[in-house]
Order: C-alpha cells, then structure tokens, then sequence
C-alpha cells in the first residue's frame, strides 16, 4: 500500500482503472503470501495455483473464511506481531485468530479514517456506545467487538456507555450527554444490541430532548436480529419514528478483514471502497452474475501481515446493478441477505497437514 492511495477520495476508481489496479496488487499480495508463509503456498499450490501466470482477478485463489478458525496463518515473524485479532465466534466455539504487525494495523487504521471521515467528516464527535464499559474496556483478549470499539474510536470524543454495570439504562447520563451534545453525535454499537436498547428498552419519556442529532453507526449482529423479526429497512424506520433519527452508518465487515468495511449508501446498498472489492459465486462456486445470489467473497488490498487479501466468507449476497442506486459513488454495490445455513467450505486445513 502506498501513501498516494490513502490520500485521496477513497470511491474515486472508476470500474476498469480499478479492475486493473486490482490484478496487479492481488497478484503482488498472492505471490508475497506464498513466500512467506509456508501454510499458503500449500494450500494455493494445491488448489492449482502458478507463480508465473498472469491471471483475472475472479480466477485468483481464495481462501474460505474459516481456515483462519482451524490453522494460525501469518506472513511474518510472530515477534513482530502486535495486535491477535479473535472473531467474535458467535457461530462456534473456535474463534479466528487474525496477527497484525505494527504496518498492516496502521494500513487498516488509514483506510477506515478515509471511508468513515468521507460520511461524517473530519471532526471527532461525541460519542454514545450501546454497550457496558467493562464489556469493552476491562474485557480480556481483543474480540470483533473490542476491534470495533477501537477502530471507530478515533472518530468520537466524550465517550458515554449508556448501559450499566447492573444491566440497566443510565438515563442521569445520558441526558447529561444529549445536554452537552449540541450538535450531532454518533451512536455506536452492534446491530441486536442498538435494536435492543433503544427501541425495545429505552423509555423516551425519561429523557429530556430526543436523539435526532444522532449518528447510528452499526454492524453485525443480524444474525441476533432474527429474533426480532425486523428488517434493516424496518429497523431504520422504527428508531426513526421513536427517537428521530434520521442517520444511519450500516457497515459489514469481517474481523479476518478488519479495515476493509463497506458502508451503506442512502439507496440501501452497500459499497465498496479503493481498498477492497466484491464477488459473488454460486454454490458450484461459479461466478454469479448481477442479481444472483451467492458466496460473498472480499477481496481487500490491506492484508500485509496475514493472507486474508482474498476470502469466501459464509454470508450471502448479490451484487445490484449501480443503475439502481441514485448515489454517485464509485464501487460495487451489493446486498447481504444473511448467513448461508450450514454453509462449509472444507478441505484447506486437511491439505496444511499433508
């Protein structure tokens, strides 16, 4: 990654110059993995892959998204290590571990600044975090959500945990929050969690001005959300008529692509940056054409210090064509409709051990 690239409009490739850029760096970033680390090369070596071969970016070899679970994989030496991103592990017990060294933390840092500033702007704003304090900041290890917190904190100032340490909603500061926040603010959390404090917990009778200066910027969780029956349409829209609120930051992202976030537009779509990029495969795992559904694979420039540059993760979505959308910026717009059930890609962690 140069400077040059963090340095501009961080949606200013147009399709083709993108396409192009992206073979280059995915090849370079490939052919850097299978140098240096040994339990790449056997599994991209194994599934076919040639040094010396020029390829499309759809034909490089990816890695499923849970080999990060099974194997530790690391493009550096582990004294430079310093930072063990764990997923969340909502869908097992086995958790990713993801080893950052001092550039590529710093490369992913850079490149969340450029997307969030680009939707918010330059300034840091007061910020409400729909969590308890201890379930951040004394928490032990450095999860998905601890990542998150302190990711996008460089984006507030003046932090407020609504939730206490007993469970219930500290309604004393918030509204001293709201009084001393004028001007707008942001709202962090994960998806279930916002859903499930202020709309099904907070009592708006007990606060003194309404949040409608608020900022939700949310993410994840959606797969909790089930329970509630709710759509993020109809989550946008019952937060809105309760609160008036009138903003809101969706992101997905994976903690085994941590940087690499893709931000919902105003039409509902998600879309992607300079730094990263989107396919969608079939379960033959062909490549799906606009409107089909499929594997979603992220393919991110940011991954130095791990091979995680190019991932079939387990979620499903389809790319939607850019006619749809009435924004102006560049990227691939696409939808997620979820977790795929029982959705397994095998076989990587069996040809490490051969």
């Amino acid at each position: 990654m140069t400077d040059s690239l963090f340095s501009g409009d961080p949606y200013s490739f147009k399709k083709t110059q993108k396409k192009h850029f992206f073979e280059k760096r995915i090849s370079e970033l490939t052919k850097h993995h299978r140098l240096k680390c040994e339990g790449y090369k056997k599994i991209i070596d194994f599934l076919g892959y040639k040094n010396k071969k020029k390829y499309k970016l759809e034909n490089f070899p990816y890695l499923p998204v849970q080999i990060f679970k099974e194997v530790d994989l690391l493009s550096i030496d582990k004294k430079n290590v310093v930072k063990v991103i764990n997923s969340s592990g909502t869908s097992s017990n086995n958790p990713s571990k993801i080893y950052l060294d001092k550039k590529n933390s710093l490369d992913q840092i850079k490149a969340l600044k450029k997307i969030i500033q680009h939707h918010i702007g330059d300034e840091r704003l007061p910020m409400m975090i729909i969590d308890k304090k201890s379930s951040i900041i004394n928490s032990n290890g450095f999860d998905a959500k601890k990542a998150a917190f302190f990711g996008f904190s460089i984006f507030g100032r003046d932090f407020f945990y609504i939730i206490k340490e007993n469970g219930s909603i500290d309604y004393d500061g918030l509204n001293k929050f709201l009084k001393n926040s004028n001007s707008k603010f942001i709202i962090f959390g994960f998806t279930y969690l916002v859903f499930e404090i202020l709309f099904n917990k907070l009592d708006k009778k007990k606060l003194n001005q309404d949040l409608s200066n608020g900022i939700i910027l949310h993410g994840g969780g959606w797969k909790k959300m089930e329970k509630f029956k709710i759509s993020n349409n109809e989550f946008k829209i019952n937060l809105t008529k309760k609160l008036n609120i009138k903003k809101f930051l969706n992101y997905y992202g994976l903690a085994e692509q941590t940087g690499s976030i893709f931000l919902e537009c105003k039409c509902g779509y998600f879309i992607s940056s300079n730094y990263s990029d989107v396919l969608i495969r079939d379960e033959k795992l062909n490549l799906c054409k606009k409107s089909q559904k499929g594997f979603i694979q992220i393919i991110s420039l940011l991954p130095t210090s791990y091979p995680g540059h190019n991932i079939l993760t387990q979620d499903i979505g389809e790319i939607i064509d850019q006619k749809k959308c009435r924004c102006n910026l560049n990227g691939t717009r696409f939808v997620v409709h979820g977790r795929a059930k029982k959705a397994e890609v095998r076989g990587c962690s069996d040809t490490i051990n051969e």
